[in-house]
């Protein structure tokens, strides 16, 4: 039985290696008419599909990918990648005629936060119909990821989203919605994104944005300061507008969980929890686990991943919590999303060996727990 099916943004990430510069260096380097010389560049694959997906299947989830790419080199590359990782991984994956392949090209220096050039290409022509029901109607979860740039899901406020997650849930399974931030100057980013989500989230099981992306959605506003009363406003409001349950990423800061009442758990699908007593009205924040920072690509991906897989495994709400932040930790010891993840049990056993928390925000447990 297929476990898990994650669709939605693909592309072919080329990551420069910029380790041998000092924290600040290239910023200060990076000027009209400067050269900066780096390392070799790694090639790896980039987008939901690919770090949420294979993310899962290296943590033992049977997981198929779905997602499209253009009949060029870059996308002979992205499938060639995406084989890497496991055999027959990326046979689901659709060629897109007259589409281009789209590539970001990571610009991570040591000490900041990771900053992207990328196109697109096959992801804006993505639509409700490109997902095979007859490969989704045998999984108990579908996870769909970045849909701020893929230009079919936002617009027309978000109806073919819609569309998509109505015959998903229709079909029985658990669903999850990961977001991006979307560049505020774009259509993505002037798009009615309240709308949308009120659209989409009725359908919506596990809604899993960073606090950056869904303040900016909610408020078209950047640097909201983060607090555990605006979590909880947040949170509260997509609950309302018929999300499940609300993973909130916090980067550095941790994670962030608020579920719904036991009556709106009862509609999860096949991947709800068997305990619905344990997630019912709970709400956490938790932090990081304290590692060495070597690159933040897909981070939150892989966090998600390992929340998912948590969900599917039967974990208790806390016990998901920390195997998510565990395997976000695992990635940012790497420079790409997935060479870090370790396997589900070596996961396991570093959180019980007692890993020291990176800081501690202000935590909070409902008092059944």
């Amino acid at each position: 039985m297929i476990e898990a099916v994650v669709a939605g943004h693909l592309c072919l990430d080329i990551i420069p290696d910029l380790s041998s510069l000092t924290p600040g260096q290239f910023d200060a380097s990076f000027l009209p008419g400067r050269l900066v010389q780096c390392g070799a560049a790694r090639l790896s694959t980039g987008g939901a599909v690919a770090n949420t997906g294979i993310a899962l299947h290296r943590l033992g989830i049977d997981t198929r990918l779905i997602a499209g790419m253009g009949d060029d080199p870059l996308g002979m590359l992205l499938r060639q990648c995406v084989n890497a990782q496991g055999e027959g991984l990326g046979k689901d994956l659709l060629v897109k005629a007259g589409s281009s392949t789209s590539y970001s090209i990571v610009i991570s220096p040591p000490g900041t936060d990771r900053r992207f050039l990328h196109n697109p290409g096959a992801n804006d022509d993505f639509s409700d119909q490109d997902v095979n029901m007859d490969l989704v109607k045998d999984a108990r979860l579908f996870h769909f990821g970045y849909p701020p740039v893929m230009a079919r899901m936002y617009s027309d406020e978000g109806r073919q989203l819609q569309s998509l997650f109505r015959r998903v849930k229709d079909a029985g399974l658990t669903t999850s919605l990961d977001m991006t931030f979307p560049d505020p100057d774009s259509p993505a980013g002037k798009a009615d994104w309240v709308t949308i989500l009120k659209n989409v989230l009725p359908y919506v099981d596990v809604f899993v944005p960073s606090f950056d992306e869904i303040a900016f959605m909610l408020w078209k506003k950047m640097d909201i300061p983060l607090s555990r009363e605006k979590l909880a406003e947040i949170s509260g409001q997509l609950l309302s507008m018929g999300a499940r349950m609300v993973m909130i990423k916090l980067g550095n800061r941790g994670l962030y969980l608020h579920c719904g009442s036991r009556s709106s758990l009862n509609g999860m699908g096949k991947a709800a929890p068997n305990k619905l007593y344990q997630w019912a009205d709970f709400e956490a924040w938790l932090p990081c686990y304290s590692v060495e920072v070597v690159g933040t690509t897909g981070s939150g991906d892989v966090t998600i991943a390992g929340f998912l897989a948590s969900l599917l495994r039967g974990l208790t709400p806390v016990d998901a919590l920390n195997t998510a932040l565990a395997v976000g930790a695992c990635c940012v010891e790497a420079a790409d999303a997935l060479s870090g993840i370790l396997p589900w049990d070596k996961t396991l056993e570093r959180i019980n060996a007692g890993w020291n928390r990176r800081i501690e925000p202000d935590q909070f447990l409902p008092l059944q727990q």
